[in-house]
């Protein structure tokens, strides 16, 4: 804040107030809640700071004083000492839809030709910059507010509220100027976007660069990060902001059209993008667009995009809305933004099937809103292809505005001395020689020895979606293997809580003292692993990160194959003979179970007590009425609550198979509520689509229902 107003209150005011200290604390929530939106929607401060930060302070002593007022909504109560266990669900009022993407100007233009067609002629629309943040869900009741979520699937999202509050420019109550325009009682839920700034986000990773941390990719994750605190005093350090633009039901509001709200969220109290148009013609949205790209540097927020719509609600519900996305409304994507630098060096990475990855190590340059000093180039053949050498001033983008890629070099700034590079003959990791097998693009270290490789996989088998051991990331695996205590993934279980707490971090606290793992982690990990012997067959084969061996193949193989017995006992063309395996993974997981040192390993696990069998129930087995058919799930099961993971137990417990991707020999599609690129796919290939009313009929008769 930038000024002094003088006294805030004329005397008899002040007199009055603080006779009662119950109207002198709603008088100074009131006074406060004007000033912040002064600063923080309007940009234009009435006090300074000090004065401000003056009232906040009388304000807590008075409530410290007073309990009897406490007040969720109080200014006082943005930062809580509440640490929260997990986040709730919470159902949103109406779908949030994503957008469809115009990528280039004839695609746009696609687009307004259609509500062209649609209208007769081309009506209101209204353009905005496409803030590149987090979307989130504010729900006020008589005018505060009472919950905020996060997006999630477009049908669920997740309680945030405690760390919404710590957000200073979402007002916690309705600005009284504003509430005229409710035009019902309940719940009001309106929608934005929480960003980070570009300062704040490089102040952010500078500080965890700072402490030896990983930082952010971008912004966006930052924000979505932030908003995901346990801690909410988390939340409130990470100087967040948001932009409100939309509301879940139009019809709560006395508003006709998409101007009229932005204006009126103005007036709430809301923090609105200033850069917003209504526009009439078709050069008009051109021109926004094409001022949005040059601007988008400039801008102290990230944007990646335009995002056009209808004006008109009425007319935004007479265009409707497709399976994903509404009619009235389309997101005009930025084209990636590409800059130069130089390519100092080619770097050989080792992942845990022994795969040899080429990585550009680059002048850091930033790219869309980050930093890039570094990119996968995948194999020598995308080397040569694209004739990159160290020395290049290289063109650089973010596909999508996310992955760092390596374009091209820019040739006639080339070195002279500039040489043609190849794949290292040995392991970078363990200097034993390397191989390309016929037929494949990578180079592989075929060494079972190999430290990159060991780290990979004990990182692997640690992962959620393998054995899920809470708490096993990186750092702590990286000083197990480095401290000679974690070769492989039996020797997590022979771990005990003092050994762990006595773990070395490579790091020193103030006093130059070693910094320990200590008790309460090495407790909560020693839980986990023991708690992780107990995961199905499938997870613990999938965990081994066996060649090919995926999460969907591993299901598949132990379903034929219940035991680790059973499995090694079986010959190739067993395995070959698996729906989904074929010759090439059969060979992969015959070769991997009789290698020697594996064999250990897997006897150690079973030592060890870690489970390598699957329970079979026979007097327990539905009937299998759904042999030879394969499901894809899409969606949200809102009616059933079952997760897309538990609806194919039930599919798999009557026989059917359930993949991840819809082709021409996938039976059925069941398809939940925000059901997304799946269900166009199958639509487009013809393949039957079902509903979820449907899905049931099929766990309560064992029958798909006929259509």
């Amino acid at each position: 804040m930038t000024h002094e107003q003088g006294n805030l209150f004329d005397e008899k005011t002040l007199a009055e107030a603080t006779s009662d200290a119950g109207a002198r604390i709603e008088h100074l929530r009131r006074e406060i809640e004007h000033h912040s939106y002064l600063y923080y929607a309007k940009d234009a401060p009435e006090i300074s700071d000090g004065a401000f930060d003056s009232l906040m302070r009388e304000l807590r002593e008075l409530e410290a004083a007073h309990p009897e007022y406490y007040d969720a909504n109080s200014p006082t109560q943005r930062v809580g000492g509440y640490v929260g266990e997990q986040f709730a669900p919470v159902r949103h009022a109406s779908r949030m839809y994503s957008l469809d993407d115009a990528m280039d100007f004839g695609e746009l233009d696609a687009w307004i030709d259609r509500v062209e067609d649609f209208f007769g002629h081309l009506v209101p629309m209204v353009c905005e910059l496409k803030i590149d943040g987090s979307s989130i869900a504010l729900s006020y009741e008589d005018a505060r507010l009472v919950q905020a979520s996060t997006r999630g699937d477009g049908v669920t999202g997740e309680d945030v509220t405690a760390n919404l509050r710590t957000v200073k420019n979402v007002p916690l109550r309705l600005r009284e100027e504003a509430r005229d325009g409710i035009a019902t009682s309940g719940v009001l839920e309106l929608r934005g976007e929480v960003y980070m700034p570009k300062t704040s986000f490089e102040a952010l990773n500078a500080a965890a660069e700072a402490q030896g941390k990983q930082g952010f990719a971008n912004p966006r994750n930052a924000a979505a990060g932030s908003l995901r605190q346990k801690d909410p005093n988390v939340t409130a350090s990470r100087d967040l902001s948001s932009f409100l633009y939309a509301v879940a039901d139009e019809n709560m509001l006395t508003l006709e059209t998409q101007w009229e709200l932005l204006q009126w969220l103005h007036e709430a109290g809301f923090h609105v993008n200033p850069d917003v148009k209504r526009v009439t013609t078709r050069e008009e949205v051109h021109a926004f667009c094409e001022e949005a790209i040059k601007r988008r540097g400039s801008l102290p927020y990230e944007i990646d995009g335009v995002v056009v719509k209808v004006d008109s609600f009425a007319q935004q519900r007479e265009m409707g809305f497709t399976a994903r996305a509404p009619r009235w409304a389309i997101a005009f994507k930025f084209p990636p933004e590409e800059k130069t630098t130089l390519l100092k060096e080619i770097r050989v990475q080792v992942g845990r099937t022994g795969k040899l990855t080429p990585v550009a190590e680059m002048e850091p340059v930033v790219v869309a809103g980050s930093t890039v000093a570094r990119a996968t180039l995948h194999n020598e053949d995308e080397i040569l292809r694209k004739d990159l050498r160290v020395g290049d001033t290289v063109i650089v983008r973010k596909a999508g505005d996310v992955i760092p890629e390596v374009l091209r070099p820019v040739l006639s700034l080339r070195p002279e001395d500039a040489e043609v590079w190849h794949m290292p003959a040995t392991c970078p990791s363990c200097g034993n020689p390397v191989i390309r097998e016929e037929g494949e693009a990578d180079y592989r270290c075929i060494s079972i020895d190999c430290p990159a490789q060991a780290l990979e996989r004990l990182l692997h088998w640690a992962s959620r979606g393998a054995m899920d051991i809470d708490g096993m990331g990186e750092e702590i695996v990286a000083r197990l293997v480095e401290s000679g205590r974690v070769a492989d993934v039996a020797d997590y279980y022979t771990l005990d809580e003092f050994e762990l707490s006595q773990l070395d971090m490579g790091r020193a606290n103030k006093k130059g003292e070693a910094i320990r793992l200590g008790e309460t982690v090495a407790k909560k990990l020693v839980a986990a692993i023991d708690t992780s012997r107990h995961r199905t067959f499938a997870r613990a084969l999938f965990g081994l990160g066996i060649r090919h061996v995926g999460k969907t193949v591993a299901e598949s193989i132990t379903a034929v194959f219940p035991s680790i017995e059973a499995l090694c006992a079986a010959n190739e063309q067993d395995l070959a003979g698996i729906d989904g395996v074929g010759e090439k993974i059969a060979r992969s997981l015959y070769v991997f179970l009789h290698t020697p040192d594996n064999v250990a390993v897997i006897e150690r696990l079973q030592k060890q007590g870690v489970t390598l069998a699957d329970e079979v129930d026979t007097t327990q087995q539905l009937p299998q009425t759904l042999e030879g058919l394969s499901f894809v799930l899409t969606g949200s099961l809102v009616e059933s609550g079952m997760t897309r993971d538990e609806a194919g137990a039930e599919l798999k417990a009557r026989g059917a198979k359930v993949s991840s991707s819809v082709s021409k020999k996938t039976s059925y599609v069941i398809a939940g509520e925000a059901a997304g690129s799946k269900y166009d796919k199958a639509v487009a290939l013809g393949v039957p689509v079902l509903d979820e009313k449907a899905f049931l009929a099929i766990l309560e008769t064992g029958e798909v229902p006929e259509q």
